[in-house]
């Protein structure tokens, strides 16, 4: 794997094949489609140069210059790469020859960042902050986000923007701005607000009037940036006024009768927040932070209603279409997520109940606008309060919160993009580029991303339209497939800023052509794309069957790439690029992406959204958890993810990505509950069960949102954790008991050693 973790390092992208299939016959015989996962903002080890000028367009496809243009130094003419159209280069390169080259045509500088220094052309953006508060809560959970968002607004920086809102039975917009006494404009929860209605009954005109044409939106269509300071402050102007509102932040007053739900207006109180920052911000860098505590019941996006013998829906209402009110909510977060992709605004939300509050719902906007997502079972949770210090912590563990950004794609004529699957929306610009064929936000070469951080990353698909025979391909000389990937956005220090990714990959077709396929085949990203597919097939096609989907390709694609004799399953092997992906895709089959049984839909919807914008490393995590096994005998190491790897005398530590688990075997759990660790003569004994648990905080520290941290003992309750991912080598049906103090599985589900039976006696036919 270390040459593709080296290409990652230096572009920030993975592709599960390297050497691609060169014609549309030989790609869909391949299985997994040509497509790359590219993280834009991914910090690279050797940082690519900022330079301060604007890049050099192809004047024909808008293509930037980049290493695999052709230059003629003699007549200052370059040839770009993706069109083959000649560029003379302007007055101020005319110094270049071979030996003086700009930074762009550095061969080692294949992804390089332009911001433009002239202050004047390049208005430096203040960040908006703009916080939703669902007050229809215990008083205890008050507490708990009370003192979570006091700790975020005294880390926030001091000139981004600040604006408070926050909804029971009622929305209340607090006015921060006139600090001697709090002054809260309220609206009716029960119906939708018109952007027009804000701006009358918050008196955005009261002193001068209303322009009577054109669209109001920030200061330069006529609204005076008094009024917007009235709403949205400079945290260091207004964190006295903001706190001492959140001091008095009370449960939202109208009473509950018993057999009824809290009336919780979500859908409006965010309506109006988007209102409001596209009248006073739009176009630049803003995020609406909804804090919720509860499932919608008044208004519009309500997922329930207020009589609780009615439940909330489960997967199977929604399989059999019997969920009132999914529709509804979805169509009208849809309209919200236009309306903020249009003013360019994020929303970002944190969840947390015990019951569902609507995220699956809520999943377009959020996921279109580039949004981040929390979900925990209370705000005193640590996963909740970490995670949000996180987002507001600078230095190393800064997530690198970017906004407002546009991706564009360039690439060879004989390619062409089906779509992205991931945190972006489609900015419908249509071109010979675009496929027929359409995958996730298609139809498009440019998207939208609102919101993108250092570990945001987008799976592109590509299709392969070279139709030829081999021997037209190999007379052709150049076998190069070229990629261009643009990315402008607003860099967290306010200054807009373009990082340009340049690839090129060779292609081969014709008899001879496996063994190059194999030679360049990624099977970490083949498994994270596989899983994007099946995740977003699952969302969008109604009799899809997820597991015989996956069946299916795994056998095709062994039966392409493995060694065999016809009908003789002993004789079968995969070469070791290829060899873990029967394992990934054994474990994909069990996740949670694809097992939606156990789970609700918010919380399927949770798994998936950040399954579609983490990076390969992440995603692989997710898909087949790490296991790390500690004991007396060795130095910790790695585990198989297999029910044999439990013994009694082991402490196990599982990585699931959205769960760890540090597990004790029973005799090191009896040791330490007879307080063995606490003894000086058994000061090893103590360090052994110290070392799984600093590496746990270790990963947590990092971890963007903070997973839930278990430590639990063998034959306990929570010890479910980890036997849910583990191999079930060993069930109840299995022959004599199992050795050195081991576990068994209560389960019905095959091991892997029957799976790979099975696919070795059918890849052979």
């Amino acid at each position: 794997m270390t040459e593709f973790l080296e290409l990652e390092s230096q572009d920030g992208v993975r592709m599960p094949w390297n050497v691609i299939p060169g014609t549309k016959q030989e790609s869909a015989q391949c299985i997994i489609p040509v497509s790359a996962i590219y993280t834009p903002l991914k910090p690279l080890p050797s940082s690519p140069p900022l330079l301060p000028y604007a890049p050099l367009r192809c004047r024909n496809c808008r293509s930037v210059l980049n290493p695999f243009s052709i230059v003629d130094y003699s007549t200052k003419i370059w040839i770009c790469s993706f069109c083959l159209h000649r560029n003379h280069f302007p007055p101020h390169y005319h110094s270049i020859t071979d030996d003086n080259l700009p930074a762009e045509l550095f061969p080692q500088y294949t992804t390089i960042e332009y911001h433009s220094s002239d202050p004047a052309h390049s208005p430096v953006f203040r960040n908006v902050f703009l916080f939703v508060i669902d007050t229809c809560v215990i008083e205890e959970e008050i507490g708990f986000l009370k003192s979570a968002l006091t700790r975020a607004v005294g880390m926030i920086p001091d000139n981004s923007l600040v604006g408070l809102i926050t909804f029971g039975s009622y929305v209340s917009v607090h006015e921060l701005g006139f600090g001697l006494i709090p002054k809260v404009y309220c609206f009716k929860g029960g119906k939708e607000i018109s952007k027009d209605q804000v701006l009358e009954q918050m008196g955005f005109f009261a002193k001068k009037p209303k322009p009577a044409t054109g669209v109001i939106a920030g200061v330069r269509d006529g609204l005076s940036q008094e009024s917007i300071d009235r709403f949205l402050l400079p945290a260091s102007d207004c964190e006295f006024s903001l706190n001492s509102v959140l001091e008095e932040l009370q449960k939202d007053p109208w009473p509950v009768p018993a057999d009824q739900r809290a009336a919780r207006c979500t859908g409006t109180a965010l309506s109006i927040a988007a209102h409001l920052l596209g009248v006073c911000v739009p176009g630049t860098g803003a995020r609406i932070m909804a804090f919720l505590g509860g499932p919608t019941t008044e208004g519009p996006g309500a997922i329930v209603s207020r009589s609780l013998s009615e439940p909330i829906r489960s997967h199977k209402d929604l399989d059999k279409d019997s969920a009132p009110f999914y529709h509804k909510a979805v169509k009208f977060y849809e309209g919200l997520s236009k309306q903020l992709i249009h003013q360019g605004h994020v929303l970002d939300v944190f969840a947390c109940a015990l019951d569902q509050v609507g995220v699956a719902e809520l999943k377009v906007a959020v996921e279109r606008s580039g949004g981040l997502v929390v979900l925990a079972e209370s705000f005193g949770h640590a996963v909740f309060k970490d995670s949000l210090k996180h987002v507001f912590q600078s230095g190393d563990a800064d997530l690198g919160l970017a906004s407002n950004g546009i991706f564009e794609v360039n690439c060879s004529k004989d390619i062409k993009v089906q779509g992205i699957i991931g945190p972006c929306a489609s900015l419908e610009k249509k071109g010979p580029l675009c496929s027929e064929t359409v995958i996730g936000q298609g139809n498009t070469t440019a998207w939208k991303m609102c919101g993108l951080d250092k570990s945001t990353s987008l799976c592109l698909m590509f299709e392969i339209v070279k139709k030829e025979s081999p021997d037209a391909i190999t007379q052709s000389a150049n076998n190069q497939f070229y990629f261009q990937f643009l990315t402008y956005y607003q860099h967290s220090s306010g200054q807009m800023r373009l990082r340009a990714t340049t690839l090129s990959r060779r292609w081969v077709a014709g008899p001879g052509s496996i063994q190059d396929l194999i030679a360049g085949f990624d099977q970490e990203a083949a498994a994270v794309v596989t899983a994007r597919q099946v995740s977003f097939k699952m969302e969008t096609e109604a009799e899809f069957d997820p597991i015989r989907w996956l069946d299916k390709s795994l056998i095709h694609m062994c039966s392409r790439f493995g060694d065999y004799q016809k009908d003789s399953p002993s004789s079968f092997s995969l070469s070791t690029r290829f060899s873990i992906v029967p394992q990934f895709i054994f474990h994909l089959r069990r996740s949670q992406f694809v097992q939606v049984f156990n789970n609700s839909p918010d919380e399927t919807a949770y798994f998936r959204m950040i399954l579609n914008r983490e990076n390969v490393a992440n995603s692989v995590v997710m898909i087949q958890p790490s296991l790390i096994s500690y004991s007396f005998q060795s130095a910790p190491e790695a585990a198989l993810l297999d029910v044999a790897s439990i013994s009694a005398e082991r402490i196990l530590l599982l990585d699931s990505y959205f769960t760890i688990v540090v597990f004790h075997g029973s005799t090191i759990a009896q040791w330490r509950k007879a307080g063995y660790h606490i003894q000086p003569e058994h000061e090893a004994f103590s360090q052994l069960l110290r070392a799984p648990k600093d590496d746990a905080d270790a990963i947590v520290k990092e971890r963007f949102p903070v997973p839930r941290l278990v430590v639990c003992d063998q034959h306990g309750s929570q010890a479910r954790f980890l036997l849910a991912k583990l191999n079930p080598s060993a069930t109840y049906n299995s022959d004599g008991p199992p050795a050195h103090g081991g576990d068994v599985i209560f389960t019905d589900d095959v091991s892997f050693e029957v799976f790979l039976d099975h696919l070795q006696r059918l890849a052979v036919q």
